[in-house]
């Protein structure tokens, strides 16, 4: 049986893309992705998710990376859609183009029944789903999935250090981070890779109005 397992890698930052992945694999062979270690991202340290990157692709059938810019999430973010939505579509995407006998999803809501049917509406066919909250501990089709979307979000992050320095993570949590958003606005600045719909930034173009241009 083909499966595909989907996560996404970089939904809340706000800084840089949010990566999404999905990754096919003859259900014959998965115990070779327990030999190797393959977990949840998370799990794992940065060197070791690099070193599973290449083994994990040779094992696969198939896979599909999207990576979503911080413009058009804004963008969802700021109409009916949602980020959910946005997930939804590009997960939907994903099924439509590797074709999966059988789909591990990770869910990104509590309610995994009301993302199932967000899901669907972006189908053109019934695919058998399985859509769980953690599923990225559960199924190792999705713990692969996530450790592309990590591997590949962290490319960009590296990438958007030698471009404006090192501002850490781009998770609100990060005081490196905050500490760099501060240092942009204080300037009058924000990056384009910057999420200008997140509530932590908004407060601060609401609270200058130098800054209402970037909003």
């Amino acid at each position: 049986m083909i499966t595909l397992g989907i996560d996404e890698a970089g939904r809340g930052p706000l800084i840089g893309p949010m990566v999404i992945a999905g990754i096919c694999f003859d259900s014959s062979n998965l115990f070779k992705l327990k030999e190797l270690g393959v977990k949840d991202s998370k799990l794992l340290s940065p060197s070791k998710r690099e070193e599973l990157y290449s083994k994990i692709l040779n094992l696969s059938l198939s896979y599909k990376i999207y990576k979503i810019d911080a413009k058009e999430i804004d963008e969802a973010v700021l109409s009916s859609l949602k980020i959910t939505g946005l997930e939804a579509k590009y997960m939907a995407k994903i099924i439509e183009e590797l074709q999966p006998e059988k789909v591990y999803i990770d869910s990104p809501m509590r309610n995994t029944q009301k993302y199932l049917e967000l899901l669907k509406k972006h189908l053109k066919r019934d695919f058998e789903i399985i859509c769980e909250i953690k599923a990225d501990q559960k199924y190792l089709e999705v713990s692969a999935a996530s450790i592309i979307a990590k591997v590949e979000r962290d490319k960009e992050i590296k990438i958007l250090h030698e471009k404006y320095g090192n501002f850490g993570s781009g998770y609100p949590s990060d005081p490196r981070t905050l500490a760099f958003l501060k240092e942009c606005l204080s300037k009058n600045f924000i990056p384009q890779e910057m999420r200008k719909s997140w509530k932590s930034i908004k407060k601060f173009i609401r609270d200058s109005e130098s800054l209402q241009k970037f909003f």
